[in-house]
């Protein structure tokens, strides 16, 4: 695998490559570069060959670049990030994020992965994630805030998401309680935060963000749910690199907007893109409970407003599923 990656910075032009020109680029041999080619397709990475011609990419590949993003950040963003990551095959990046944050990394740990092996969504759910196609995103926040005063915080990260998608170009994005963006009801992108510490004190946050931006059609098979990509939505070519930057921008400032007024700061912006606002909508509880009505918004601390035959009741983000009704 140590020489799968530079091989794919050498293809990622999406221009055909020769066997020998491969070989001297890696100091190896014909049959070892057909050996790491044929492995590519253990990443979901679709390879023409032909004769006479080489090899290429069925389409360039932009690889995540470290010093890009960084040097891209706004200062004050930057100056919030304690390091960057990019891994070009890991399990998950929250998982790694968490793991570091048992072992005591500073807040503002960000991590990026070309391809997870494990990726993960609410609820135990799998998050489909092949190399190169969309992003994977991680961010450690370390909060002096308690847990309980941290409702609401996957709401504001989804106006943050939100906001990334306006600045690249999709305006027409909307928010599903209590973690999910979708587009023309398919699903887009999705949130995910794992927490370590003591309830009653300071407690780590780490923050997942997936975002399809151009899904392969060999790595969809598994997924049980409509779903989009973002080149779909707005019709053309996305840079991963202007992407991944702009998300952790807009993270790291809504992370510190939280900190100054809660989720208060986020309630008109959540209320403008709430998919469920007014809908007829299912909500599906621990208990294996479905609860059938309309959606009334959400209140102050982020909590879903469900309006039924019983009148309008709260459920705080958990352990629940809401579905969009036809």
């Amino acid at each position: 695998m140590q020489q799968r990656y530079p091989l794919l910075r050498i293809l990622a032009d999406g221009q055909f490559h020769s066997g020998v020109a491969l070989g001297a680029a890696l100091g190896m041999g014909r049959s070892a570069v057909w050996k790491h080619l044929h492995a590519l397709a253990e990443w979901d990475i679709d390879l023409h060959a032909v004769p006479g011609k080489g090899y290429r990419l069925a389409r360039p590949v932009e690889l995540l670049d470290h010093d890009l993003i960084l040097n891209a950040l706004p200062p004050t963003a930057a100056a919030a990030l304690s390091g960057l990551e990019i891994h070009q095959d890991i399990d998950s990046t929250n998982r790694h994020l968490m793991n570091k944050a048992r072992l005591g990394a500073p807040s503002g740990q960000a991590c990026l992965a070309e391809r997870q092996q494990a990726g993960r969504g609410r609820r135990g759910r799998t998050w489909v994630s092949p190399f190169g196609a969309n992003i994977y995103l991680s961010l450690l926040w370390r909060f002096t805030l308690n847990a309980e005063s941290l409702t609401g915080l996957g709401l504001a990260i989804g106006v943050a998401v939100n906001r990334a998608l306006h600045e690249t170009g999709l305006t027409d994005a909307g928010l599903k309680w209590p973690n999910d963006i979708l587009w023309q009801n398919r699903k887009l992108a999705g949130i995910l935060l794992e927490m370590t510490g003591e309830m009653s004190g300071p407690c780590a946050v780490v923050i997942g963000v997936g975002l399809n931006v151009r899904m392969p059609t060999s790595a969809v098979q598994t997924i049980d749910q409509p779903w989009v990509d973002l080149e779909t939505a707005l019709n053309r070519p996305v840079s991963r690199n202007q992407l991944a930057t702009s998300l952790i921008q807009h993270i790291v400032y809504a992370i510190q907007e939280f900190e100054l007024y809660g989720f208060n700061g986020f309630t008109q912006e959540w209320a403008q893109h709430d998919l469920a606002n007014g809908k007829a909508v299912a909500l599906h509880l621990p208990n294996q409970a479905t609860v059938n009505g309309i959606g009334r918004g959400v209140d102050a601390s982020g909590a879903l407003l469900l309006e039924d035959h019983n009148g309008v009741r709260q459920y705080p983000y958990g352990e629940v599923s809401l579905r969009l009704m036809p």
